[in-house]
């Protein structure tokens, strides 16, 4: 429901016009990325995340497991306003009420394991079952064997001298 606005900013105030009727003014805020929102102005949908805040969204996820504690903590400093990670935070427990605790744990450990910290890559992780595949604790690969097609760094150094 997209709509045209007209916007006035003075020194002081912000406000909003939809034809020649004003439908918000806030107090004008100098700097860079600062965020004022007046919570009437929100969706609905917004509004009902006003309830929660950060330490409440990680107590739930350590209800959960470390693992999916220290990954909601990671998604809320991800962004400059932890506001922004709700959503991702909400869905987490989405995850938890269709696939359970455990499950959620071990996705969450496998995210933080690989570096895809988001709502989306454990999602991904329950989705296909990789969950219920155990993390590896091996070293990491050998290098490959000794063959006549391989060129190490020498190679290379060789053909810059020449």
């Amino acid at each position: 429901m997209r709509q045209k606005l007209e916007l006035r900013a003075t020194r002081s105030t912000i406000e909003v016009y939809k034809g020649n009727r004003r439908v918000a003014s806030h107090a004008r805020e100098y700097g860079r990325r600062r965020y004022i929102t007046d919570p009437a102005h929100m969706p609905p949908s917004h509004r009902a995340h006003l309830e929660w805040t950060p330490s409440r969204l990680v107590t739930w996820a350590k209800t959960v497991s470390p693992h999916a504690a220290a990954l909601a903590q990671k998604l809320l400093e991800s962004r400059p306003h932890p506001e922004h990670s709700y959503r991702s935070c909400l869905g987490l427990m989405s995850l938890a009420k269709r696939y359970g605790n455990e499950r959620l744990g071990a996705a969450c450990a496998r995210a933080l394991a690989s570096g895809t910290v988001s709502y989306t890559s454990v999602k991904s992780i329950l989705a296909e079952g990789l969950d219920r595949v155990p993390l590896s604790t091996a070293s990491p690969a050998p290098p490959p064997p000794e063959h006549e097609n391989l060129r190490g760094a020498g190679y290379y150094a060789e053909e810059k001298e020449a």
